[in-house]
């Protein structure tokens, strides 16, 4: 299967799994607690390369991903739906979307405050006022308010990656130099 078609297969599977996960939320008036423990989720797994390993990994049995992410979620204090649907998905084989179950659960969430969400990548932590000013930025392009998520990636050097719906911004230097890199090879 192309790469093209595997990546749509994964987004369109963590899209059913996000709008299952944040109609359960819904009705239980948790929409918020659930995006913070996803949130939190979402920090750890990118904090621990094993825990990155066994969310992607094939090699690991659907028993034993579903006996480690149980453990996990109790040693985190993942209780409730976010605990229960991380069962649910590890028993499914489908711990592998759960990334992108994340950034489709942020998207579902802001479009029913009426929000657009966007995923910041910067090279270090913006300031709450870099923040305010990104912010009134993006609502004076898109019209709407915006839910900012914002990862830090120093390898990015400086600028910001701005992904909102199907629009990206790359304003990195890591990019600029990719380009000028690419420009020069051209010339010379």
């Amino acid at each position: 299967m192309p790469v093209a078609d595997t990546s749509s297969l994964i987004s369109g599977v963590a899209e059913r799994y996000a709008s299952s996960l944040f109609e359960l939320a819904l009705e239980a008036k948790s929409e918020m607690a659930v995006a913070d423990e996803l949130n939190r989720l979402e920090s750890l797994i990118d904090s621990s390369d094993d825990l990155k390993r066994l969310i992607v990994s094939p090699v690991f049995s659907a028993d034993d991903q579903f006996k480690a992410i149980a453990a996990i979620a109790d040693e985190a204090g993942f209780t409730g739906l976010v605990g229960n649907f991380l069962r649910v998905v590890a028993k499914n084989r489908r711990l592998f979307c759960v990334p992108g179950i994340i950034r489709a659960y942020r998207v579902i969430e802001a479009r029913h405050r009426g929000e657009v969400s966007a995923d910041v990548t910067s090279a270090h932590d913006l300031t709450a006022e870099q923040e305010t000013e990104l912010k009134a930025a993006l609502k004076s392009v898109t019209g709407k308010d915006v839910a900012i998520h914002v990862t830090v990636d120093p390898s990015i050097m400086a600028g910001l990656i701005v992904k909102v719906g199907s629009r990206q911004i790359d304003t990195s230097l890591r990019s600029k130099l990719s380009t000028l890199k690419l420009a020069l090879k051209e010339v010379g």
